[in-house]
């Protein structure tokens, strides 16, 4: 079994701190997440998190006018250039302390950051080749405190920098004659947000105290002077000496120094600037100040956020109120507006919360939000379309794999969400929860129809329903007790008595109507359903049980235990068939206020939670670590670890503390963010299904490690004949089999691609037929990714129940090894089953109301036609009447 699984997406999280960007084109917005950066595509309804990381937390993000390339800086100011064409990085940079704000010039030539008091000035990457892809070209001095937000002006000419110390900096990109800086004051409070009027070099200034000041310019853009170049002919008696004395000036950059207060006398032919309003937003108080701004400058639209979840939106120069809103309690940390001005976004660090807001029409066009506190279970649905996760929060979310969306979010809940799974049908979600109730969530109505209790007050821990999805358990770490209820009917059917300790997991088996129960007892007991509940057996461990799970096919249980081991048994005789010492595998961090090393406390850490690959062969485990580990069971050896993030912002991610953070007083965690014990990166894996895609709830959200992405070379059969030349002149030769065969073994997925859809429709039936069984598998695993991206439905469709007519027995008897590329297949199916049947009750429903309407009109043209005719005959005697009495 091959392992070239890689990281897939990122769930449940959608927005932590930083600023929000949206592209170029407006269709889509750059969110950072923790150390990675998440794009959504509001009209695709996607989202996608790309495979890079940062070594913390991402604070800022600067977006090239093209679109192309983007800058991402952490906590540190450690700065990832990368590619978002090819999803890579291309540059690492430091910038040695923390960025504040990153922005492009609007010609893309140039970009600025800013640090401490200082604004630095590089040229933009990608232009030409080079060595370096940072340069720095000028350093700009001139706050006295922390710079906090950039804007430039249309042509790129000059930008402005604002800072805490209550002043906004004007500085040339070029050194013009009549504007180098200039500075403004007339706050009293920190800038939030400075904003050019388009093509001018006019300003708007906001401060977090809630004032806007307006600032006009005496000189327009075309009003600034080029600098007269310098005099070089003191250059020409330069040494040869002075060379490298050049090149580290060069490699320094020009520095600009600016003076708050500056000669009259100089000023005379300088640029001007002159406070012409200033105006305040409505105030409740300091506790409600100004957070985050952002403006738009072709509608002149100004959004201004504020500490208590309020946003406004003025309309400039005027300063006319448009709309004021709350979208929560919490502060808004970061403001966007997409280039047509018709969307805004907004972040809400507080609640992990990213809206879109259409504010013309006043709907959203992206509501989303994640787990509020911890995300502790989740679970697959069967078909692999539908995630459900838990959280201590006490909500239920529902995510769609295909989009990454939540499109449901269940709130009964009044306590910490245990554990989370699904029926046998897909349909039907189950949670356990610390509030003593077990409630069944419908997908179809979305609302919670039956809610389990138990007789007294009790906290579930554990959850299991049985493959008929009629019996439903749950363990209860404070009675040690086992509860059985039906779901038809919600009433508790049995109380399972017999475990010494809480009950830590339960797991019903695939195939028999047999129970497994683990508890902190150092037990786990089966327990028969049909036969009165009854502990059919008892399986004793060394040491406390954490997780169970059973095999695929029933034959084998997994059980992890407190002292690292995971032993596998078999649960007809009750015998021990192996074990994996998996203690070593689990790398800790050690806390920075921990009083023993990483090594010492790996010690008595153990497997959280397991679960088996589709065909059985292989487990997963996870614990509190940072890694995920595959173990083959038949070989009981470690196949791959997977370090699940590599994010230094969060505690217990490294081995050894940092002595640079010890003090004489002690560690510097203890000043600045309290004896908190949190658990470092706490991972839980229960529920996955698929052969395809793993999950894991961690720290960061719900990551999903797939398959599917990625472009890799994996011949199979390759012979030194087999080339995409070839492979074409087979089929310019009409021997279609033989070209589905040679392109398989070449395994390019266009070239597969190419080959499958040269195929005439009328041929496929002979095709299917004469390909070798070794292929069929290989074929089918195509036709499921295909699916996904192709638009020729019908053709595919044809392809794929002409495989299953002719070699459905086959396939039959190699069920387990091919239940991931079937459930992979029923997946895609079943998406553009969904999406089909949607369009066609649409159309049946537009076609109703068309025959509708045309009957109405019908009949109404008829009632008409025959009033006419009555009127006509009465008309008609009326005439004969007339003149038969006239000849009378």
């Amino acid at each position: 079994m091959k392992f070239a699984y890689r990281f897939s997406n990122l769930l449940g999280a959608v927005y932590r701190r930083g600023n929000l960007s949206f592209t170029p084109n407006g269709d889509a917005i750059l969110s950072p997440v923790g150390n990675r950066v998440t794009l959504f595509h509001l009209k695709d309804n996607k989202s996608e998190t790309f495979p890079v990381a940062t070594r913390l937390n991402v604070t800022c993000v600067g977006l090239s006018p093209d679109g192309s390339l983007a800058i991402l800086v952490d906590e540190e100011g450690a700065a990832l250039l990368v590619s978002l064409i090819m999803r890579s990085v291309i540059h690492q940079f430091h910038f040695q302390k923390p960025v504040h704000s990153v922005c492009f010039s609007p010609d893309g030539k140039k970009f600025v950051i800013t640090k401490d008091n200082v604004a630095l000035m590089y040229h933009a990457p990608g232009r030409k080749r080079e060595f370096n892809a940072f340069v720095l070209d000028k350093t700009y001095y001139g706050p006295y405190d922390e710079t906090t937000c950039i804007d430039w002006t249309d042509d790129s000419k000059c930008f402005a920098v604002g800072s805490k110390d209550m002043s906004t900096w004007v500085f040339g990109a070029e050194r013009w004659a009549n504007l180098i800086y200039y500075s403004l004051g007339g706050h009293k409070d920190a800038i939030v947000g400075c904003f050019f009027e388009e093509n001018s070099l006019n300003i708007y200034t906001v401060s977090q105290d809630g004032a806007l000041c307006v600032w006009q310019c005496d000189t327009g853009l075309d009003g600034l002077k080029p600098r007269p170049p310098k005099d070089t002919a003191k250059d020409k008696n330069k040494s040869t000496i002075d060379l490298d004395n050049d090149f580290a000036e060069q490699c320094k950059g020009e520095e600009i120094h600016g003076k708050a207060s500056t000669n009259k006398q100089e000023n005379r032919e300088k640029v001007k600037y002159s406070r012409v309003a200033k105006y305040f937003f409505n105030k409740e108080g300091d506790f409600n100040k100004l957070t985050s701004a952002a403006y738009h400058k072709k509608i002149h639209l100004l959004v201004t956020g504020f500490a208590s979840g309020v946003f406004h939106l003025h309309d400039l120069p005027e300063f006319n109120l448009i709309h004021s809103l709350s979208i929560s309690d919490q502060r808004i940390a970061s403001i966007s507006i997409n280039c047509t001005g018709d969307w805004i976004a907004f972040g809400c660090s507080g609640l992990g919360q990213l809206l879109v807001w259409e504010w013309q029409s006043e709907s959203y066009v992206l509501k989303q939000q994640g787990h509020f506190n911890s995300m502790v279970s989740l679970a697959y649905s069967p078909d692999g379309q539908y995630l459900v996760t838990g959280g201590d929060d006490g909500k239920v979310k529902v995510w769609n794999t295909s989009s990454g969306f939540c499109f449901v979010t269940f709130t009964e809940h009044t306590s910490s969400v245990a554990v989370v799974t699904f029926t046998s049908t897909g349909y039907v979600i189950l949670s356990a929860s610390l509030d003593g109730t077990v409630r069944a969530f419908d997908l179809h109505r979305y609302r919670n129809f039956r809610t389990f209790t138990s007789p007294r007050l009790t906290q579930f821990s554990c959850l299991a329903v049985d493959s008929s999805g009629e019996i439903v358990s749950a363990g209860s770490q404070d009675t040690f007790e086992i509860f059985i209820w039906s779901m038809q009917s919600g009433r508790l059917l049995d109380v399972i008595c017999g475990h010494e300790g809480p009950i830590s997991s339960l797991c019903f088996n695939p195939v028999k109507s047999i129970l497994a129960s683990a508890s902190w007892d150092k037990t786990v007991r089966l327990w028969d359903m049909f036969d009165s509940w009854r502990s059919k057996e008892t399986l004793t461990l060394n040491s406390d049980v954490l997780a169970v799970a059973f095999r695929p096919d029933g034959k084998e249980l997994a059980v992890a235990a407190l002292d690292g081991q995971i032993t596998f048994w078999d649960p007809e005789n009750a015998v021990q068939t192996g074990s994996i010492e998996g203690r070593h595998d689990l790398q800790m961090g050690r806390k920075e206020l921990d009083k023993i090393t990483a090594k010492q406390a790996a010690k008595g850490k153990s497997f959280t939670t397991l679960c088996y690959s589709a065909d059985g062969q292989s487990v997963l485990a996870g614990g509190l670590s940072k890694f995920v580990c595959i173990y083959h069971v038949k070989e009981q050896i470690l196949i791959k670890k997977f370090e699940i993030s590599c994010n230094l912002s969060l505690d217990a991610m490294e081995e050894y503390l940092d002595r640079r953070k010890m003090t004489e007083f002690g560690s510097m965690a203890l000043i600045d963010e309290g004896a908190g014990d949190e658990d470092g990166v706490a991972i839980a894996l229960p529920g996955v299904k698929r052969g395809r895609s793993w999950a894991a709830t961690t720290t960061e959200g719900l990551l999903i490690y797939s398959l599917d992405s990625g472009l890799v070379f994996d011949p199979f059969e390759l012979d030194i004949d087999i080339t995409p030349s070839s492979i074409r002149k087979v089929l310019h030769q009409k021997e279609y089999a033989k070209g589905i065969i040679m392109a398989f073994r070449l395994n390019e997925k266009k070239l597969i691609q190419e080959v499958m859809e040269t195929v005439p429709y009328n041929e496929v039936d002979v095709v299917c037929s004469s390909l070798p069984e070794v292929y069929v598998e290989k074929v089918l695993e195509f036709l499921a990714s295909a699916f996904e991206k192709s638009r020729h439905l019908e053709f595919y469709l044809t392809w794929t129940r002409r495989l299953l007519m002719l070699y459905g027995q086959k396939l039959k008897t190699r069920s387990g090894k091919l239940l991931p590329t079937i459930q992979y297949l029923q997946k895609s199916l079943q998406r553009h089953f969904e999406d089909v049947s949607k369009l066609c009750e649409w159309n049946r429903y537009n076609i109703k109301y068309a025959l509708a309407i045309s009957q109405q009109r019908g009949m109404k043209r008829s009632a008409e036609t025959s009033v006419g005719e009555e009127e006509m005959e009465e008309s008609d005697s009326d005439y004969l009447m007339e003149h038969s009495a006239v000849d009378s």
